[in-house]
Order: C-alpha cells, then sequence, then structure tokens
C-alpha cells in the first residue's frame, strides 16, 4: 500500500510568506503516522479551509499542507481493532486539515479516535453534504434545545444563511417544525433560501443597529448566528424573554459590542458552539439525527460538487463571500 499514489490540493509556503497552491501526486507514505488509513469518498469546503489555504495566522503552522477539515470514505488499513477494511467512517474536526494532512486528497490517514461510523440512512455523500457546516448547523440547534426552544415557540433568525452553516441550519429548522427568519447579504439567494424552508428572508442590514439602545423590540425566540459582530449584537438586543442565541461564527467580526441588559432584563442566554472537539459521545448523537429525523429533503439542493481541479477557484470565492450552500469535493472525479 505504500507504493499507492493518489492526488491532493496542497498548499507550499515560500519566501516573505508566499503561498502558493495547486494539485500534486503524493504517496501513502507521505502521510502522517495514524491508526486509520481511508480512502476518501468525499470531503467538503469550509471556511477554514481558505483561511488554511491562504495562511491565515493560527489555523496551520506547517507547510506543505494539504486541507481539508473534514471527509467520508472507507477504510483501507487500521491497527485498531475498533475499525476494519471496508467500514464506512466520517472524520471532522480534531486536527484534520489543520495540521494534519487533510481530505483534500484521494487518502488520510488519522488517529482512531477521530473515527466516526457513518450511521445507517446517510451515505457518505450526504455526510459531506454536511459535513463539518452541517454538523454544526446541527449542534446550535441541539444547544437551543437543551435550553429549552421548541417549534411554536416563535420565531427562530437563522444569520449568515446562504453560507454553509446557515443554509444547513434553515433546512433543518424547517425540518424541525419551525418558523425560520433567513437573514442574507445576498439578494439572489432569497428565492433559494425561501426554497430551502425559510418563512421569511430579510437582508442583513436590517440585523444592524447604530443606536445606542441597550434593548430592542422583543422579536426573536431564538437564532443560530454564524457572523458575530455587529449583527450578533443586534440580534441579542431583540430577543424576546427568556429567548437564546448559538453562536458559532465570526466572519463579520470576532468582537461583540453589547450590553448586559439583554442577559439581566430579558433572560437571554448566549450559546457557545464548538465542534471541532465536541466529544464523542455528542457526535454520535448528532450524526444519528441527521441520518435520521433530522435530515433534511433538501441537502441536495444546498450542494454544488466539484472536483481537485475546482478546489483553487471556490476557495478564492468563500473568502470572498460568493459562495451559496456547500460545496462538495470528489476527490476521485
Amino acid at each position: 500500500m505504500s507504493n499507492k499514489r493518489f492526488r491532493a490540493y496542497r498548499v507550499e509556503r515560500g519566501a516573505q510568506e508566499q503561498y502558493t497552491r495547486g494539485i500534486q501526486t503524493l504517496s501513502i507514505d507521505d502521510l502522517p503516522a495514524g491508526d486509520v488509513l481511508v480512502r476518501v469518498h468525499y470531503s467538503s469546503l469550509n471556511y477554514k479551509d481558505a483561511l488554511s489555504a491562504s495562511g491565515a495566522k493560527g489555523i496551520t503552522r506547517d507547510y506543505p499542507h494539504t486541507p481539508g477539515i473534514d471527509c467520508a470514505g472507507i477504510v483501507e488499513e487500521s491497527t485498531s481493532s475498533n475499525w476494519q477494511v471496508g467500514d464506512e467512517v466520517i472524520v471532522t474536526g480534531y486536527d484534520l486539515g489543520m495540521n494534519t494532512a487533510g481530505g483534500f486528497a484521494g487518502y488520510v490517514r488519522v488517529p482512531a479516535e477521530w473515527v466516526l461510523r457513518c450511521p445507517k440512512g446517510l451515505t457518505l455523500r450526504q455526510a459531506m453534504i454536511c459535513g463539518t457546516a452541517g454538523f454544526t448547523a446541527a449542534l446550535c440547534i441541539q444547544a437551543l434545545e437543551e435550553r429549552g426552544v421548541h417549534p411554536g415557540g416563535g420565531e427562530v433568525l437563522v444569520t449568515g444563511a446562504s453560507g454553509g452553516v446557515g443554509s444547513v441550519a434553515v433546512s433543518l429548522l424547517n425540518v424541525r417544525g419551525y418558523r425560520v427568519v433567513a437573514a442574507t447579504g445576498k439578494r439572489d439567494a432569497m428565492d433559494w433560501l425561501r426554497g430551502l424552508g425559510a418563512d421569511e428572508v430579510i437582508p442583513r442590514e436590517a440585523l444592524i443597529d447604530h443606536s445606542a439602545r441597550p434593548l430592542l423590540k422583543a422579536r426573536w425566540m431564538a437564532a443560530v448566528d454564524t457572523v458575530g459582530g455587529e449583527i450578533l449584537a443586534t440580534t441579542l438586543k431583540a430577543m424576546v424573554y427568556q429567548g437564546a442565541v448559538s453562536c458559532c461564527g465570526m466572519v463579520a467580526s470576532a468582537e461583540l459590542h453589547t450590553t448586559v441588559f439583554p442577559f439581566i432584563l430579558r433572560a437571554v442566554s448566549l450559546l457557545g458552539v464548538d465542534s471541532q472537539n465536541a466529544p464523542r459521545k455528542l457526535r454520535e448523537l448528532i450524526w444519528a439525527k441527521l441520518a435520521g429525523d433530522w435530515q433534511g429533503e433538501r441537502f441536495e439542493a444546498i450542494a454544488t460538487e466539484i472536483t481537485l481541479d475546482q478546489v483553487g477557484e471556490h476557495l478564492e470565492r468563500l473568502l470572498s463571500g460568493q459562495v451559496r450552500g456547500r460545496i462538495l469535493l470528489n476527490p476521485r472525479a
């Protein structure tokens, strides 16, 4: 197996922090040490992959590097008794695609504890249409429901709704029976979001309040926030009493300028959501739900499938905010 060759999307760092990207042919011996060798059937493009490929600080330390923070495939070799050749598996989070060679390749080799069985009811392709973004969206909804949010209680806002996490969140919330209001900066995505299950679509500008008021008219029972910054601050001001916001992104800004009033006068909860280091039991629970009654009938409408040769252009589009929905990578095509 060590002589087996495969294609990978590689990023190299040159002088003066210049980064070059392209397709290279590697061998299995080029992969890092690990317990489980997985032949990648699908991966997906996420914002963190675009940051890694452009040399953003705090994502990837060492280059050359293969991005791809998730993948789904079939086990080809294993030194772990937990995994057998032929098992269909999912790998998301941990260090995959950050400082460990990731899913933008024909193979990955990872520690056994990073590997999760692909649940029955979910194909490898469907698993990566969800991918890290869909897994994160489901974690956000799980956090809200654990806080007591339930269908029929009011409106749920999704910010950054045309992005990967946001679009899956809109679809999943609709499947769950919620009234969904989607906010987007893409005017041409409004009808598309209604097709995913949004009951109402509003421009993101409607969620930026420039007044000095600490509270706004209460509207949102709950929110899934993927952008942070001013939009999150305004969302918090407009929550109903005992409303809850699950926060998982910062593409607008990592800074949050607000007051304590939403928290102490309306008992609002701000719930942080992390998918990278989620514990195994929670991962299994969420993937089982995504394979079961949470499975969105509209997942295919969210996905655009690409090949390794198209990765570069789509990463650039991710960075410039031009991507709608999920980008599914088939490295075998």
